[in-house]
């Protein structure tokens, strides 16, 4: 249920008023890396089956990278595509941002734009640090 006291534009994930700092934090993470709702998963079986292959093979990627079997290039494709079908389930299932502080624990409706940055930054963020993983590993072919 939304907040009366919000903007008409408000939305609100269903961890939004947890009070606990812990449950929300691992909320919060979850919620990043997990971009399927449970309403989504109910009413896109075929799109929401697609994506769980998708991220299997993701994350095949990534092992293979990380055993020095692909070339950084291939990598970052995979990442861009995995990022492009992020938007679109979030768009379907997850369609919130926060609004304000990252710490805060306001959030709006988003737009395709919101969504497109939320997740290109997010997966930015995601894939520089696999990567300097990977490097300081010495596990990366560059």
């Amino acid at each position: 249920m939304v907040d009366p006291r919000l903007p008409t534009d408000a939305a609100l994930p269903s961890y939004g008023q947890r009070p606990g700092l812990a449950a929300w934090l691992a909320a919060e993470a979850w919620d990043h890396v997990w971009p399927w709702s449970r309403d989504g998963l109910r009413q896109q079986r075929l799109w929401q089956s697609a994506g769980f292959a998708i991220a299997a093979a993701a994350t095949v990627v990534w092992v293979l990278a990380a055993l020095g079997k692909l070339q950084s290039g291939a990598v970052i494709g995979w990442w861009f595509g995995w990022s492009v079908y992020e938007v679109l389930v979030r768009l379907g299932g997850k369609r919130y941002v926060k609004d304000g502080p990252w710490w805060g624990r306001t959030y709006r409706v988003a737009k395709p734009m919101d969504m497109i940055c939320y997740v290109g930054f997010k997966n930015l963020l995601i894939g520089a640090a696999l990567f300097l993983a990977l490097k300081a590993l010495g596990l990366l072919q560059v």
